[in-house]
């Protein structure tokens, strides 16, 4: 009997994949385990392997075709089987062969149903509608990065982080007054909308009479110019785009720089370094002793761990730590789970092993969800400060400049010394600026006193 070839979960996050290309030509001999086909995510690429051993007979899909997980593109069984041509409407296992007669039965496999679309024809995958319906969302207003401008659930996600806090009364005024909450002050605790807030704007609102005639689409046009390469906005760069476009537009962003003495912590790092790199299979980074100071340090300070909802401020349970990888499909965060809980060593491994994974396109989307905090450094191309761009939902950013040599006074003598510039960027939404800046002043203090690291194991 054939069986399904079926896009597998790839994550919480991943609702639909891009087909790359067919790794075996269609009707192909196949064995268990052989890759045969490469998909791609919005982030990472993936080798499908075959799930049994047969002639492997592909659906309708070519290099290019988004197709939601769970969908089945192709079948594995003997040579007479074919892909049906008219799929069911719900993915579902291939029937058992009819025990009357001797002929052998022909594979049928479901495919996944084409995603209902909005009324300015993107698509919209079934849990993003979903949540759409059930908190009130304007899909209209909703930016996509799916794949081919589909709206998926995060998308909705990221519009529900936007709005602003509203009462459940006041909420369904609007709605039925068709009032953009965006448009809304709130005057209740933290800025929240009210029932007075709705209504005040009701009798405020101009009348049809008086309300301005929209104004006219703009016959205006890029000046012309010589171009010598269109880069898509999509993929990685159209999901960075749309994400830190959202960051700057939406949150309240304060950039606290803080310079620290660095010389014990280069110091520390090197004698690291000397003792147990050949152990390890690797020397230990000041990215990794950094992590684990800003790791631990959240423990402290768990406000700074913590996301902005539509209606509360969460600090979360678990850490985990994001840091920033340049790749060649553009800027990834893989992020440490429960960063605070490993070793130097551990966190090490894990880190090269992820940044691996990121750079070679081979990620798991598991590892590129769910930070709570980010680091994102480029001392090693001589930046000595720069103000990162949060990475939403999360609170704030760490944001990391080279170390250098510097004259600094001490005492009244003027020194050498081995000096860092942090940048720490964080959502006042949130976070005040006093108590953003005691966590900062923390992780320069263990910087300048490395074995300050024993304190907060």
């Amino acid at each position: 009997m054939a069986e399904p070839l079926i896009i597998p979960k790839l994550g919480n996050s991943v609702e639909d994949v891009t087909l790359i290309e067919w790794l075996v030509a269609d009707g192909a001999e196949v064995t268990t385990g052989q890759e045969v086909l490469e998909i791609e995510t919005d982030k990472s690429t993936f080798a499908i392997e075959a799930t049994s051993a047969g002639h492997l007979h592909r659906g309708p899909f070519s290099s290019g075709s988004v197709v939601p997980v769970l969908t089945a593109v192709a079948v594995i069984g003997a040579e007479s089987d074919v892909f049906p041509l008219t799929p069911p409407a719900t993915a579902s296992p291939a029937p058992s062969p009819s025990p009357a007669g001797g002929a052998a039965a022909t594979a049928v496999v479901a495919i996944a149903p084409t995603p209902s679309a909005t009324p300015e024809g993107r698509s919209v995958s079934p849990r993003a509608r979903r949540l759409a319906n059930d908190k009130g969302v304007d899909l209209a207003n909703v930016v996509p990065t799916g794949p081919n401008g589909r709206i998926i659930e995060r998308d909705v996600l990221a519009a529900l982080s936007q709005q602003p806090a509203i009462t459940p009364v006041a909420h369904k005024m609007a709605a039925e007054a068709g009032l953009d909450i965006a448009s809304l002050t709130g005057t209740g605790a933290g800025g929240r909308i009210t029932k007075k807030d709705v209504q005040q704007a009701l009798a405020s609102a101009p009348t049809e009479a008086e309300a301005p005639a929209p104004a006219a689409p703009s016959a205006a046009s890029l000046p012309a110019a010589e171009v010598s390469e269109r880069i898509p906005l999509k993929g990685v760069r159209g999901i960075i785009a749309q994400r830190m476009g959202a960051s700057v537009h939406t949150t309240a962003r304060v950039t606290l720089v803080m310079e620290a003495d660095a010389s014990e912590f280069v110091a520390m790092r090197n004698r690291l370094k000397a003792q147990v790199a050949e152990e390890w299979g690797f020397a230990p980074g000041y990215n990794d002793l950094l992590g684990m100071i800003v790791a631990r340090t959240l423990r402290q300070f768990p406000f700074m761990n913590a996301r902005l909802t539509p209606d509360a401020i969460e600090t979360l349970t678990h850490i985990n730590l994001g840091m920033a990888v340049d790749t060649e499909r553009g800027l990834l965060v893989p992020n440490i789970k429960d960063a605070d809980q490993k070793n130097l060593r551990e966190f090490g491994a894990e880190f090269r092993e992820l940044a691996q994974q990121a750079r070679t396109g081979r990620i798991s989307p598991e590892h590129l969800s769910d930070g709570t905090f980010t680091i994102t450094s480029l001392g090693a191309f001589d930046v000595d400060a720069f103000t990162p761009v949060i990475n939403l939902p999360e609170a704030a950013i760490l944001g990391v400049g080279r170390i250098a040599a510097k004259a600094v006074v001490r005492g009244h003598e003027i020194v050498p010394r081995q000096m860092i510039t942090l940048s720490l960027v964080f959502d006042h939404r949130l976070v005040d600026g006093a108590p953003a800046a005691r966590f900062l002043q923390t992780i320069k203090h263990v910087i300048e006193e490395p074995y300050l690291l024993l304190a907060i194991l």
